[in-house]
């Protein structure tokens, strides 16, 4: 193993997944003189959470997700999250409006396709909540033109597929958005990096795997091996960003900034039900999303879902969850015990003990035969043949366990960034939505970590990129309307 010298840059990016390769163009965007480099474990991008069997692949803008819009035991239900997580797609969907303008960055339909978003729901209980849930969510601009049915000849033409066999008696509903998409996270991904390629003073490095990092007078000097050849070599970053999916948190913890002290995490993985038969597939054009079984994580929102995966279209359905003490699909069973740390044990005892239904629940799903998930998939297709669908093993996703003064510790579904104070070093931990908000994460991250440039000298570029930012498209009905048609002719989504 030979020690090769140093290397200065200005960012250095750990993890080529959607995550640090739409930071890596935003700002090489904001300032084309930057050095940087993309350092990955595996041999080449978007392996991990970013591949697209390893996704549901929804665009995700609130528009069939019904655990975006919680129901009280008041029976009151909360849309903001799903105006939020609504406008902050869009501001994604700038951004790769923005780029297929640009010379060398390819066609959006390599990426996204237009695919109705529902919601659909059975029995009278959840009839009340969807048919609630519609009317709230109308009255907002971002989901006037939402179609709300119980009329089941109407949803034999949505969702044909789900229709056939199904029992006349059964009452059921459905919504529908037409302006949904699919979202092929591991194209972009790929995409994105070919885009930086042909870009000076960037670099993209594979079977990289950090094994140093330590701050210093002039930021951050990062040990990298390489995991085929053993070389070794120094890398000195003004930046770093920890994108690495669930391999972020050991490297948060390996930065030893107080910001990440405290933090854990539960690993999840999933599976899928896919379908790549023609004759099935062809009867299904949606996502649909329905309610959680009772005493289900939010996680496990059931979907029936369109793919199109490099020009072939096929159906998913899950997810079934599973648990692995692995932080990457391609990780190490010692993932999880080796994270552990004194900073973190109390809150990671603490949810152990308040999650107990959520441990019997993995441990129900992994037990489950093939034909219990198929019976699961009949109350959405209910004449589901077992030879048209095989397992899909999907990513991992390591759900957040921070501190909490009250309960000692929780447990986070979602997303979030944690940085040094001084903006040096960043790193984003958790899941879902994750990859449909990324544009507007790494926003907050240049903002958070960038702040005067952001403010400065970057101001002007920002805004040509971003004509509407997340607090705009929630409020204003007229520059909503106007600058999500503009992304809809630039990505050829109409």
């Amino acid at each position: 193993m030979t020690q090769v010298s140093h290397e200065t840059l200005d960012v250095l990016m750990v993890g080529a997944g959607i995550m640090s390769a739409t930071l890596a163009v935003m700002l090489k965007e904001l300032d084309p003189d930057l050095k940087l480099e993309i350092a990955e474990l595996r041999s080449s991008g978007a392996i991990e959470s970013s591949n697209p069997w390893n996704n549901a692949g929804t665009g995700h803008a609130g528009l069939c997700e019904l655990n975006y819009t919680p129901q009280a035991a008041d029976g009151s239900i909360d849309i903001k999250k799903a105006v939020q997580i609504n406008a902050q797609f869009e501001v994604s969907k700038q951004l790769w409006a923005y780029l297929a303008g640009k010379q060398g960055f390819g066609s959006p339909r390599n990426f996204i396709n237009p695919v109705p978003h529902m919601s659909f729901v059975r029995g009278d209980k959840d009839i009340g909540f969807l048919k609630k849930r519609h009317e709230l969510l109308s009255q907002h601009h971002a989901f006037a033109d939402m179609e709300y049915t119980e009329d089941k000849a109407a949803m034999a033409e949505w969702m044909p597929l789900m229709m056939q066999g199904r029992d006349e008696a059964e009452r059921i509903a459905a919504t529908r958005s037409l302006n949904g998409t699919d979202v092929n996270f591991g194209a972009l991904t790929n995409q994105l990096l070919q885009y930086l390629a042909g870009q000076g003073g960037i670099s993209v490095s594979y079977n990289q795997k950090v094994v140093g990092l330590s701050r210093n007078d002039q930021g951050w000097k990062v040990e990298i091996k390489n995991s085929k050849t053993g070389e070794r070599r120094e890398v000195q970053a003004r930046f770093v960003f920890l994108g690495a999916g669930g391999g972020a948190l050991p490297l948060l913890q390996m930065s030893g900034i107080p910001e990440g002290k405290g933090f854990g995490g539960f690993p999840v993985s999933g599976q899928w039900l896919r379908c790549d038969n023609p004759e099935v597939v062809k009867l299904h054009q949606a996502k649909v999303y329905s309610q959680a079984e009772v005493g289900a994580p939010p996680m496990s929102v059931p979907h029936l879902d369109t793919r199109v995966v490099d020009g072939k279209t096929s159906l998913l359905f899950g997810p079934y969850a599973g648990f692995t003490t692995k932080f990457l699909k391609y990780g190490s069973f010692l993932d999880l015990p080796l994270s552990v740390r004194p900073g973190n044990i109390g809150p990671m005892l603490a949810v152990a003990r308040d999650n107990l239904d959520l441990t019997r629940y993995l441990i129900k799903e992994v037990l489950q035969s093939q034909e219990q998930r198929l019976e699961a998939l009949r109350k959405f297709y209910p004449e589901a043949k077992a030879e048209d669908w095989s397992l899909e093993v999907a990513g991992q996703r390591v759900q957040i366990i921070k501190k909490d003064a009250k309960k000692g510790g929780i447990l986070q579904f979602g997303t979030e960034l944690v940085s040094a104070e001084d903006g040096s070093i960043a790193a984003l931990l958790g899941a879902s939505p994750g990859a449909s908000v990324t544009v507007s994460i790494m926003l907050n991250l240049i903002e958070r970590c960038f702040a005067d440039k952001a403010k400065g000298e970057w101001a002007a570029k920002l805004a040509e990129i971003f004509p509407a930012r997340e607090r705009v498209l929630e409020e204003d009905a007229e520059a909503y309307r106007s600058v999500t048609a503009q992304s809809t002719q630039a990505l050829q989504l109409a």
